[in-house]
């Protein structure tokens, strides 16, 4: 393919082979044809009904649908911005009041009722893809311009939209495809909500590559039986996942080579991969390759890659998490800003083409994390790191954001709405470790006083409320009960007193 743009490369299969597949559920599937004429037949309704280039969101869950909405934003020159169906109405309003956009293509019932901006229905999207679909290259989303969106948790409990352009993303797809040896049309799993920047390890490797997704819904994942007979019957060759759905799989031992015989990768990404979880994957899929990788949002999904074997587990209690790509440089930085020589623990510094232009409308917070090194872009991770012999070993958080089962969760933004429940006087969350890895979040609350006999009924009344403003990922695993918080000389909550506590034996 000699095409540079990527709608142009995703559209090159369906001229040259229409009927290959690039979707399948248990419904049906969906070719590559299908794919091109629908998208171009919401690119000319979009390009129609919304002539300015702000963003466009899409909200829906894991469903061909989705990926012809994403594709016709971007052909019409609209960013889109991915809300997952299952968002709690409250970040859904936060999000949308962040974001200056054209319109919404909703697959589910939009949340917010007070809505003054173009709403299309599901009715309508499909109305929209049955429409004229001759549409050219001129109106498509190009180099420096934005693809998409994703809105990552806030400190304030803002959720801050990162900005990833054509260009972002070129670079970072062009190394997953030249580096990580992956098989030709490969069956990718899908499993990540397109909210999650995690999906675009499966969506764009496979789209590009003339590969197909396999989903796997959230109702799945939830029903153990059912998650175990259906894994199975995907035939999947490429497992994208965090490390944590891998310990979900690997409860059961018919998750194994044996059984899924068609396995050749297994990427993650997300959160760090343990050496329990290496070692059974290794042990289970003899024949798979394992990759450990590493990367924030703000860097298009991953920017270092490890390919785990028996000796990488041998020689490291703690995994690496990667060399860096070739067009990528990693530096590691001192407090005061001060670039430290290998083998020194400090910031992990990103610089390079697949780093954001910064938050969309958020100048501030984008002044605060990105900025210009040796003539590159660069952003400040908040990830303590250190480099040997070139491979880059994580070491924790810098400040107090965690990643929980491949979300990224900043432990300010869950206070800050915990605080707000009725029945919370003060709050503050902190995370449980087990193998350097968080398990759980654990709250610490000052509560006002009620009427419930029971801890555990406060705890049933708080996680409900709590469930209307924030994902359910986010709330605590664990409540304890205190009188009041600890405090430091400097007058502030003592959370690190807390981590060390929990974390204590």
């Amino acid at each position: 393919m000699k095409n540079n743009s990527i709608i142009e490369q995703i559209d090159y299969w369906a001229i040259t082979d229409p009927n290959r597949i690039c979707f399948e559920n248990n419904e049906r599937s969906y070719t590559y044809r299908e794919l091109k004429d629908c998208s171009d037949a919401v690119a000319r309704k979009l390009h129609e009904q919304c002539p300015d280039k702000n963003p466009v969101i899409v909200f829906g869950g894991l469903e061909f649908e989705m990926l012809i909405c994403f594709l016709g934003c971007v052909k019409s020159g609209h960013a889109y911005i991915p809300i997952d169906a299952h968002t709690p109405s409250d970040r859904v309003e936060l999000i949308a009041k962040a974001a200056d956009y054209s319109a919404i293509l909703s697959l589910e019932e939009w949340p917010l009722r007070k809505e003054r901006k173009n709403i299309f229905t599901r009715t309508a999207i499909k109305k929209m893809t049955q429409g004229p679909n001759e549409w050219g290259s001129e109106h498509y989303v190009k180099k420096e311009g934005n693809f998409y969106i994703i809105f990552t948790s806030g400190t304030t409990g803002v959720p801050k939209g990162v900005q990833i352009s054509h260009d972002n993303l070129g670079s970072y797809t062009h190394w997953m495809l030249a580096d990580f040896h992956l098989p030709r049309a490969a069956r990718f799993l899908s499993q990540a909500p397109y909210s999650f920047d995690l999906s675009v390890m499966d969506v764009y490797p496979a789209l590009l590559s003339g590969g197909s997704l396999a989903p796997l819904e959230k109702s799945v994942i939830n029903d153990f039986k059912q998650l175990f007979t259906v894994l199975p019957e995907l035939n999947l060759n490429v497992w994208v996942s965090t490390p944590s759905f891998a310990d979900i799989c690997l409860m059961d031992p018919r998750f194994s080579g044996e059984t899924m015989t068609s396995i050749t990768h297994f990427l993650f990404c997300g959160e760090e991969l343990t050496p329990t979880t290496a070692e059974k994957l290794l042990n289970r899929f003899p024949k798979a390759q394992i990759y450990n990788t590493y990367g924030p949002t703000e860097a298009t999904v991953a920017v270092t890659s490890v390919k785990i074997t028996p000796s990488v587990l041998e020689e490291n209690s703690r995994l690496p998490i990667g060399k860096v790509k070739s067009d990528t440089k990693i530096s590691i930085m001192s407090e005061a800003g001060e670039l430290l020589p290998e083998g020194e623990i400090g910031e992990i510094i990103i610089s390079g083409p697949s780093v954001s232009k910064g938050y969309l409308n958020n100048p501030k917070k984008t002044a605060e994390a990105f900025f210009s090194l040796d003539g590159q872009p660069a952003y400040r991770t908040g990830d303590a790191g250190v480099l040997k012999e070139e491979l880059l070993y994580y070491k924790g958080r810098m400040d107090f954001q965690v990643k929980l089962h491949g979300y990224r969760i900043e432990l300010e933004d869950v206070d800050h709405h915990l605080a707000e429940v009725s029945y919370v006087k003060a709050a503050v969350v902190v995370p449980k470790y087990q193998e350097h890895k968080v398990q759980q979040l654990v709250a610490f609350v000052v509560p006002h006083a009620n009427s419930f006999e029971k801890d555990y009924q406060l705890t049933k009344a708080i996680k409900a409320e709590l469930l209307e403003t924030v994902m359910d990922y986010m709330i605590p695993q664990k409540f304890v009960y205190v009188e009041s918080l600890p405090m430091t000389q400097n007058g502030k909550i003592d959370r690190k007193g807390l981590i060390n506590e929990v974390n204590s034996g």
